[in-house]
């Protein structure tokens, strides 16, 4: 994922992924592995080996190894080929020795699935698919054309050929399932990553607007005394020069800039002064603040506020909290995008939790994925309706996922479901036939006690 030009995240390549100083120390393992084998195998169990050819299969892999520490910077990143490159390398290297040393009646043979695991955690699919065929044909051809084993009594080490084919086959088979599930495993992760990224930088932006909104309004505040100055003083001046025209459109354009300044900071300050009390609000006036933006979009969105039968008459005050406001903001967001025409937001109240409803009245959510909605990139609703309703933009849920991590992050449980059956005909769909997303929070979460005290602003550093 990388940051397009617009500030949103946008998906990108695999490429640059893999440092140079992971491979060359995974390298290092297998060399210690291999010459402790051949040695192993040379010595003590008294297989005769082709020892100087072996060795100088190893002495390849260090010697790549220690030009590559030399010449290049152990943090540079690989792009997608080099890193084919060097897997490549070492799955030649390890078919070599493989085929010095008795093909698959070695056991090591195995190991011939390392490249292409790597390869599918780290690499493109198109990558990791000519890896795993490159694999394949290696290992067949060691599994018909090899140097044998020759034991020290001068036999030769062979296993039956019925073994030597499930072994093959196994390996094949290992091959394909480790690569697929590798990279499942992989994208699943990359996804959560870039979903949790792109969450904390929505939660960011809405906690920088929040903070400009107070400063702009703080200054507003204070510049409001020198600018009514400019502007009294520039009018007695301008009274003052009716005589000489000049310096009397001088003064008249100072008085003019001076309302023009004060205009311009009255409208940046809407959001108000930085001030504790403005951190806290009734439970309608945030849910207004969330729908804010969307109201005028040619949906018409009703609030229905009450409490519930053991709850207080009175609104509870909650906490203006940025991922609160910027969590609702896109649950209702996604609910005016497929509306008809109505979006309802309900707040409902009791001695101990809070419950925000959000219900829209189109087609709802699609059985198949209801379950799954929340995950990052998974497309929502239908793709159709998403393309003619967002032109240009390619649902995949990452603002419900934004949204309920935000939530969640609030201490809040989320809930979707849809209003209707989806196999109703029109004519028998309620009013409210749409999708349902529930939010509960528990009180001490989020209300605000009565009474409790605010603590001291801070002051205006001048």
């Amino acid at each position: 994922m990388i940051l397009g030009p617009d500030g949103v995240l946008n998906r990108d390549t695999r490429g640059d992924w893999v440092r140079l100083r992971t491979l060359i120390l995974l390298r290092w393992m297998a060399v210690a592995g291999q010459l402790a084998a051949i040695i192993v195998t040379d010595w003590y169990l008294g297989v005769r080996l082709p020892m100087g050819l072996c060795f100088m299969a190893v002495g390849a892999s260090v010697i790549a190894n220690v030009i590559a520490t030399f010449v290049f910077p152990q943090n540079r990143r690989l792009t997608e080929f080099q890193a084919l490159m060097i897997l490549l390398f070492d799955l030649t290297q390890l078919s070599f020795l493989l085929f010095l040393t008795g093909g698959l009646n070695n056991p090591f043979a195995l190991l011939i699935l390392a490249p292409v695991t790597i390869s599918a955690l780290a690499l493109e699919l198109r990558t990791t698919v000519i890896l795993g065929a490159i694999a394949i044909g290696l290992l067949t051809f060691t599994a018909y054309f090899n140097l044998p084993l020759i034991l020290s009594d001068g036999s030769r080490l062979a296993v039956p050929r019925m073994f030597e084919f499930g072994f093959w086959l196994a390996i094949v088979v290992g091959l394909l399932f480790l690569g697929l599930y590798s990279r499942r495993v992989a994208i699943e992760i990359r996804s959560m990553s870039d979903a949790l990224l792109a969450t904390q930088m929505a939660l960011d932006r809405e906690q920088k607007l929040t903070d400009l909104g107070g400063v702009v309004a703080a200054a507003a505040h204070e510049l409001g005394t020198p600018l009514a100055t400019i502007k009294l003083v520039s009018s007695e001046l301008a009274e003052e020069l009716s005589d000489r025209p000049a310096l009397k459109d001088d003064a008249e354009l100072i008085r003019a800039q001076a309302d023009r300044c004060r205009d311009i900071l009255r409208s940046m300050g809407r959001a108000g002064k930085d001030d504790l009390q403005m951190r806290q609000a009734p439970l309608g006036e945030v849910l207004r603040e969330a729908a804010e933006p969307h109201v005028g979009r040619g949906k018409r969105v009703e609030f229905d506020l009450f409490p519930s039968r053991d709850g207080e008459e009175r609104q509870p005050v909650i906490l203006r909290r940025p991922e609160v406001i910027h969590g609702l903001r896109n649950l209702i967001q996604n609910a005016v995008d497929f509306a008809r025409s109505t979006v309802w937001i309900d707040g409902e109240w009791t001695g101990d939790r809070i419950t925000v409803r959000i219900v829209d009245d189109g087609e709802g959510y699609p059985p198949a994925i209801i379950g799954r909605i929340g995950d990052p990139f998974v497309r929502q609703r239908r793709a159709e309706e998403s393309q003619s309703r967002r032109p240009g933009y390619e649902g995949m849920g990452l603002g419900l996922f934004i949204a309920k991590t935000l939530l969640e992050r609030s201490g809040a449980e989320l809930s979707f479901a849809n209003a209707a059956d989806p196999f109703l005909r029109s004519d028998e769909r309620p009013e409210r036939c749409g999708a349902i997303v529930e939010v509960v929070w528990s009180v001490d979460r989020l209300v605000v006690l009565h009474n409790a005290p605010l603590g001291e602003n801070l002051p205006i550093q001048g």
